[in-house]
């Protein structure tokens, strides 16, 4: 009982100080990315420049400003992305479909870099996850669908309809309620994990799972692995991916089907749960990931097994 005490204790501990100072970066990302967002839209410049990527929006039914949180996210990472689609005037539907696109495609550059010391080609791998992104949200917008009026009339961006201090005030009021939201967020749910690590409970979680892998079309060696990417994020999972790679555990086939899942299924957990602050309903920024997932694993088994196929059959 004393053991099970000092675990969970251990566990709280733990997360409540790396739920603290996550926070702590975040806010660091968040405030000055989002200021200058809100200020580049209050300039009226944004609306000079979002015709560059206007055919790609709108072929993903989002307003021509969508591209800005979608590059700063690419660019970065996906709190950049929160902070300058926090800014932005964009309806709760564009705002889900934006999501999906940032939880699949950000931090690009480090994350492929990542990818690749596994094996998996950076320029495959980005690839890969930018038209996954495309693809899912594309893909959403016949069940979500945008009011092209609605999301013309918001992305007119033209001159500062208000003076400067009362933008200031407005994004200060703003971004205190997200911060106070994401704060909340972020300790419960690195408390959470935590507990789990201390607990003991992370394996048993695995091999009950065992089931929902063979569904998403990945081995079951790779059980570990892809819970902790899904988890912790692809940072943490390709780390230790990375070190399978190297002692040979795993094929490649079994390796390209695990990184091509995770680059679509990461951090499940925190970033999903992140975009509730904006009234984003749970179901649109859990389920389509994993059916995108599900399908692309599929669709690469299929492409693996007829390559073989017709090897043999010219051997």
């Amino acid at each position: 009982m004393t053991a099970t005490r000092d675990k969970l204790k251990e566990g709280i501990q733990n997360g409540l100080k790396r739920g603290w100072g996550a926070f702590l970066w975040m806010m660091k990302i968040i405030l000055p990315v989002s200021f200058l967002t809100a200020a580049l839209a209050w300039t009226g410049w944004l609306s000079k420049l979002d015709f560059l990527l206007a055919p790609l929006m709108g072929f993903m039914g989002l307003p021509s400003m969508a591209a800005l949180p979608i590059l700063i996210g690419g660019l970065t990472g996906i709190y950049g992305g929160i902070a300058a689609m926090a800014v932005l005037p964009f309806t709760v539907a564009e705002m889900t479909l934006l999501a999906n696109f940032l939880l699949i495609c950000h931090n690009l550059i480090q994350e492929g870099v990542i990818q690749a010391k596994s094996g998996l080609n950076p320029v495959k791998a980005t690839l890969f996850r930018v038209a996954a992104a495309v693809l899912t949200v594309w893909a959403m917008t016949f069940f979500i669908p945008t009011d092209p009026a609605a999301s013309a009339q918001a992305g007119a961006l033209a001159a500062p309809a208000q003076a400067f201090p009362a933008m200031v005030y407005d994004w200060a009021l703003s971004m205190f309620s997200l911060a106070v939201k994401v704060f909340f967020i972020i300790m419960t749910i690195l408390t959470l994990l935590d507990i789990a690590k201390s607990m003991g409970w992370v394996m048993p979680i695995v091999r009950a799972l065992s089931p929902f892998l063979r569904l998403l079309g990945l081995s079951e060696k790779v059980g570990i692995l892809w819970m902790t990417a899904v988890v912790f994020g692809l940072a943490y999972g390709g780390a230790v991916i990375v070190e399978e790679a190297r002692q040979g555990n795993l094929s490649k086939e079994e390796l390209e089907e695990l990184q091509l899942s995770i680059g679509i299924n990461h951090s499940m957990v925190e970033d999903p749960i992140l975009f509730m602050a904006f009234g984003i309903s749970p179901f649109w920024l859990w389920v389509p990931r994993l059916i995108t997932a599900m399908a692309a694993t599929r669709l690469l088994t299929l492409w693996v097994s007829l390559r073989k196929t017709s090897a043999r059959q010219a051997a």
